[in-house]
């Protein structure tokens, strides 16, 4: 990738964006290749980057088939049950505790004021 455009932030010309923007029109990048690049200079770190695909070549989002929806639901449903009791806890289990809270915090004393 020795050989792309780069363009200072928020300095890009008309026809290029990056993908939340492409996505942001119905837009998705349709196999293209990477056309340039953003940089932000930053002090003590490396810029930050951002990549920029042409808004000409870019293909419409597919959309949502029933079977799509049907996968994300569960992969949700999934997510919200706790592996211990079995149960949809109403909110996505924390990694950091691996079950929902009853069953990570059976009993917690009461706290003294």
């Amino acid at each position: 990738m020795g050989a792309l455009p780069v363009f200072r932030w928020r300095l890009a010309p008309d026809g290029y964006a990056t993908r939340r923007q492409l996505r942001a029109r119905g837009l998705r990048p349709g196999g293209q290749d990477v056309a340039a690049q953003l940089e932000q200079p930053r002090r003590r770190r490396g810029p930050l980057i951002a990549y920029l695909y042409r808004i000409d070549l870019a293909k419409p989002v597919r959309p949502m088939t029933p079977a799509r929806w049907a996968a994300l639901a569960a992969a949700n449903r999934a997510r919200r049950t706790c592996p211990r009791c079995r149960t949809d806890a109403g909110y996505v289990i924390p990694t950091s505790l691996g079950t929902c809270v009853p069953c990570a915090f059976p009993s917690t004393p009461p706290r003294s004021a």
